[in-house]
């Protein structure tokens, strides 16, 4: 039997959130320092999000297809690794768009594939995935946290070479993940469009959608706002740091929950804090405890909905579609939501300033909390999960 990677994955979760952490909360930043617009920005970060529309499901049709999922992980962090060198050879919107478009083509697909083989490693080692996600989310707060006390101090160019740095990694560290078995299931003859057509995942898909839109609006825009408002670059990377500890603390409980409550529940929690959490962010801007208190709630707009979110989302795509289930999750959620939160964002935030855009961000996950609460009526949502 095959020794469970634990290191192997949590290494990899490390390095590839360490490059969220330092690409989400400074890149608008450094798009600001080259005279882009708010509009400008919206749109070139939004090209992460429209690429996982497509992208996701194409690599994991192909993982899926030819049963081998980590050969294609590495593929992806190879070529997002090249995509990304572009950015050292032009600061033009155009050239920008096409490096940004060539990058997150490859970047948006690592993940899910690297979800599935997590999902397919912990499952029959009855290991909790929080337990793994977790070092993702330390390697967020030591980017946003280094980065943000370094560019206080250097010139936000510093951060390309720092990415550049954390990429190399990633893809050194994707030939360390093991392949692992996946055993057959009773779906495997399904088309996957039989699965996703079923009310209660279109349910979680929208759902997820309208967070993960709330979302993107802070990911491309908190500093960016926070910065305006005459917060520095540290005190801006302590506020993102807060969020993801308190996330960590989340993944930390995260088995006591599931066990106590249905995965239906937490999402529902997790959105309707989202609500109070966005609205605070645009009431709230000038009082930095509001701000904090508002930060502590990622815990579960993104802890605790993540982790439900891949629960029943692995529980729903089984055997042959266990890549395609994830990939599937990653290109509405984060693709399709995060494109409209990206978009939506830049133009709210160019015509009706910072405050409207966040309290209007938490009209977002409002919709998403009618749409779970009402829908969502599955054996699978409603269930506990014992680990």
């Amino acid at each position: 039997m095959q020794r469970f990677p634990y290191w192997r994955l949590s290494s990899f979760y490390f390095t590839y959130y360490m490059f969220v952490g330092a690409f989400v909360p400074y890149w608008g930043l450094y798009l600001k320092s080259v005279n882009f617009s708010a509009v400008e920005i919206g749109v070139l970060l939004s090209l992460f999000q429209v690429s996982r529309i497509f992208s996701p499901s194409f690599w994991g049709w192909l993982a899926d297809r030819t049963n081998r999922r980590v050969v294609w992980i590495k593929l992806t962090a190879l070529l997002g690794l090249l995509g990304y060198i572009g950015v050292f050879f032009g600061t033009s919107f155009v050239w920008l768009f096409f490096v940004m478009a060539a990058l997150s083509i490859f970047t948006s697909s690592t993940l899910p594939l690297a979800e599935a083989v997590t999902m397919a490693h912990i499952e029959p080692a009855n290991q909790p995935y929080g337990r793994i996600r977790v070092w993702g989310s330390i390697g967020f707060i030591v980017a946003v946290l280094g980065l943000g006390l370094l560019l206080d101090f250097a010139e936000i160019e510093s951060l390309l070479w720092c990415l550049l740095l954390i990429q190399a990694t990633l893809f050194l560290l994707s030939f360390k993940i093991p392949e692992p078995y996946i055993p057959p299931h009773h779906t495997d003859h399904l088309p996957v469009w039989k699965i996703v057509m079923r009310p209660e995942v279109l349910s979680l898909l929208i759902g997820c959608c309208l967070m993960v839109s709330a979302h993107s609006v802070y990911y491309s825009f908190f500093s960016i706002f926070l910065e305006d408002r005459g917060y520095s670059k540290t005190l801006i990377g302590i506020l993102w740091a807060v969020g993801v500890v308190c996330e960590i603390l989340m993944f930390v409980v995260m088995p006591k929950l599931t066990a106590r409550f249905s995965l239906k529940q937490i999402l529902l929690m997790s959105l309707m804090l989202a609500v109070l959490r966005f609205a605070m962010i645009g009431l709230g801007v000038s009082s930095l405890a509001i701000l904090l208190l508002a930060q502590t709630l990622h815990a579960a707009t993104f802890g605790s909905f993540h982790v439900a979110s891949v629960a029943i989302v692995h529980q729903y795509f089984k055997g042959k579609h266990q890549a395609k289930g994830q990939a599937i999750y990653s290109s509405v959620g984060y693709g399709l939501g995060g494109t409209i939160g990206g978009i939506s964002g830049g133009y709210a935030l160019q015509y009706l300033g910072g405050e409207t855009t966040f309290m209007l961000t938490a009209i977002y996950p409002l919709i998403g909390f009618l749409v779970v609460a009402f829908w969502l009526k599955s054996s699978h949502a409603n269930s506990h999960v014992r680990r």
